[in-house]
């Protein structure tokens, strides 16, 4: 059974970074497909990056110019580091494997002055 647990979420000001981490059980992230998305409070969740098996990295839009997501695959993790943080990308942070569909439980990000 995979197993997806994030960490790294906290409370930062604007302009801040953070980096979120997401350690896989019972599967190897460097042979899937691997993504981050949020939901913030009363909206849908959406899709921030992903990153897949042969290294090929996208991004959302509205953080591709700030946001960085890698893998370690000795570790088994796959990191979220995001730089410049705004008030609006606060958010429940989950790490997701399309294949399979699983998810884990989020990492609450927020940033506010």
């Amino acid at each position: 059974q995979v197993q997806l647990v994030e960490s790294g979420g906290g409370l930062v000001q604007p302009g801040e970074s953070l980096t979120l981490s997401c350690r896989a059980s019972g599967g190897a992230v460097g042979s899937f497909t691997m993504a981050w998305y949020r939901q913030a409070p009363g909206n849908q969740r959406e899709f921030v990056a992903s990153i897949f098996a042969n290294g090929y990295r996208n991004f959302a839009d509205s953080v591709k110019d700030r946001f960085a997501i890698s893998r370690d695959n000795a570790k088994n993790t796959v990191s979220l580091q995001m730089n410049s943080l705004k008030p609006e990308d606060t958010a429940l942070y989950l790490c997701h494997r399309p294949a399979g569909n699983f998810w884990g439980q989020g990492t609450r990000v927020t940033v506010s002055s």
